[in-house]
């Protein structure tokens, strides 16, 4: 079925949707962050980015009511409770999946958390952040404009593995071999010298010298002066290497790989969304390492204005807070203020500065873009 694409581009709503809604309906909208604690900068940057998109918004029927969680499980019960006796029945937030436990009780409420984590929720949650669905349906859309059949997925041993377990079966993501590492560095060199076949690799090129040597060959000393300055002697069998990982993880994975002499230029690197990150600019030896994520150029303009606001740059998750506010205004708009379950159930899509998402069964799945790191910058592909 057809499906018509929603704009709810902020910047634009003054144009789209009239300043005062029909009646005297008040939008009350919870916002779950944490605002002291530890992860107070997280808190304070999606503070600030719904501020924006409120201002963008500019009708006086809508409120958001901010409350403190400390990224604490009872502290966030405690703060939703109050704020349903109020009457607020949608919540963007909480932010962390750890701090879903219990909302279920809420059972006429709705919280739009900004986790990615999608298995084991509470009915009454719908995670808004860049699940690993949305990123395999990229990837395989990389993979099929690129001919690529013969795919390693790396999946760290972590907590995130089962969600990257369901991810590939929901998207039937075809892969030649799905192998799980460990993270100490000692252990996962060895792991991918064994899955990259490095040790026979190794041992074909000493193998090739030595049979060139003892050979009657025309130019074997050049021969061997060419296979003397290889590692390896013999292909990988993958054409391309999905690594499931971030941060220092991703980078000591990559560097892995280059020690068992498989290199980007001859087996795409492949990593999953990593919000820009410029460190991966020094890491040349690496390059070049594809990703999927959100739009960098609405992206990057949105860190521009909220520069501008507030004198710092916003976290990842301001950017998605800025689009869910816009999204629930739209929402209640187009059902007269009435918050039940069919609002989040109906297949829709909406575009926001983060791209273009769509919302089903209470679940939101991203359509990304897909982008490569070369040198100092990031190229987009699509």
């Amino acid at each position: 079925m057809k499906v018509d694409i929603k704009f709810f581009f902020i910047i634009t709503l003054l144009i789209i949707f009239p300043k005062f809604a029909q009646g005297n309906s008040e939008i009350k909208i919870g916002l779950l962050a944490p605002f002291s604690g530890e992860f107070e900068n997280i808190g304070k940057s999606i503070f600030n980015s719904a501020r924006i998109a409120i201002k963008k918004i500019d009708n006086d029927m809508i409120n958001i009511l901010p409350r403190d969680t400390k990224a604490e499980n009872l502290e966030t019960l405690k703060k939703v409770e109050e704020l349903y006796i109020e009457g607020v029945r949608i919540f963007i937030g909480p932010v962390f999946n750890k701090n879903l436990k219990g909302l279920e009780k809420f059972q006429d409420a709705y919280f739009l958390s900004l986790t990615n984590k999608t298995l084991n929720n509470p009915k009454n949650v719908i995670s808004a952040g860049i699940n690993a669905r949305s990123q395999f349906r990229a990837i395989k859309k990389y993979k099929q404009l690129n001919d690529l059949k013969k795919t390693l997925i790396l999946i760290p041993k972590k907590d995130y593995k089962e969600e990257i377990e369901i991810a590939i079966k929901e998207t039937k993501f075809k892969a030649k071999k799905v192998f799980y590492y460990d993270t100490e560095p000692t252990k996962l060199t060895k792991q991918i010298e064994k899955i990259t076949r490095y040790q026979i690799r190794k041992q074909n090129l000493e193998d090739e010298i030595k049979r060139i040597e003892n050979s009657d060959e025309e130019n074997k000393e050049k021969k061997i002066e060419i296979l003397s300055k290889r590692d390896t002697l013999g292909k990988v069998g993958y054409d391309s290497v999905v690594i499931a990982d971030f941060d220092e993880s991703l980078k000591s994975v990559t560097t892995s790989l280059l020690y068992t002499d498989v290199s980007p230029k001859d087996v795409n690197f492949i990593s999953l969304n990593q919000w820009f990150d410029e460190t991966l600019f020094k890491e040349t030896a690496s390059q070049p390492i594809s990703f999927p994520s959100v739009d960098k150029e609405n992206f990057d303009q949105f860190k521009k204005n909220f520069t501008e606001f507030y004198n710092t740059e916003p976290n990842q998750l301001s950017l998605i807070t800025y689009d869910l506010v816009g999204l629930v205004y739209y929402i209640l708009l187009q059902n007269n203020f009435e918050v039940s379950e069919k609002i989040f159930s109906k297949e829709n899509k909406f575009k926001g500065i983060s791209g273009i998402f769509q919302i089903k069964d209470k679940e939101i799945n991203h359509e990304l873009n897909f982008y490569s790191v070369s040198e100092d910058s990031f190229i987009k592909i699509f």
